[in-house]
């Protein structure tokens, strides 16, 4: 399944609902977590980027952000908002190799099919350099579905998900569990974890 075109449009079409909705004065106490666990001039990929209000903060905060989105209304407002450079791109898109310091994919990889998320998490992985810093944030539960607005999404265990990232090569140093009311208005429980890239052997032959 490539980038799903109507949970794009949801967002295309709530781009400044949903800007009001989560917009904050000060970085949340994860993305805090995160920023100090890397280094100063950081380059992070903020994967989803949505408004962009991560990437603000991590620019404010000494990092270089590379903020990427599927929703053309979303990246046009981050661009009007922030000003930070972001640029339309799917998860497909992500190709780089040993380019991030960080991966901050906070709430967008839910949005990719089940079937694919083994892919993503190892292209990420591949992304960000050896020791790279990454933070996933994911609705927790079983299956996959469509809520309200129609968005898609897929639902993971924890155990699920830790799975998914040790075959992805990464290692867990992070989780936190809770629920918030999200756009549809539903409260919903999320997991939230932080990892670092273990180095490997395949990355684009760079050795470990």
């Amino acid at each position: 399944m490539s980038a799903d075109a109507r949970t794009i449009a949801v967002y295309d079409a709530k781009a400044p609902d949903y800007d009001d909705r989560f917009r904050t004065v000060k970085p949340d106490r994860h993305l805090r977590a995160f920023v100090e666990a890397l280094p100063q001039g950081a380059h992070v990929l903020d994967l989803g980027c949505g408004p962009a209000n991560a990437s603000a903060f991590l620019r404010a905060a000494g990092m270089v952000p590379d903020p990427v989105d599927a929703s053309p209304a979303m990246v046009a407002l981050a661009n009007q908002r922030h000003g930070v450079g972001a640029r339309l791109g799917t998860f497909d898109d992500i190709d780089a190799v040993g380019a991030y310091d960080g991966v901050w994919a906070n709430f967008s990889l839910l949005h990719a099919a089940r079937a694919d998320l083994p892919r993503h998490l190892a292209a990420l992985h591949r992304a960000l350099k050896a020791g790279g810093l990454f933070h996933i944030g994911m609705k927790t539960g079983t299956g996959e579905a469509r809520d309200a607005l129609d968005r898609f999404y897929t639902y993971v265990g924890r155990e699920e998900l830790l799975g998914l990232l040790e075959a992805a090569g990464f290692t867990v140093i992070f989780e936190a569990e809770g629920t918030e009311v999200g756009l549809a208005g539903t409260s919903d429980p999320f997991l939230i974890l932080r990892a670092r890239a273990c180095a490997a052997v395949d990355r684009a032959g760079s050795g470990t």
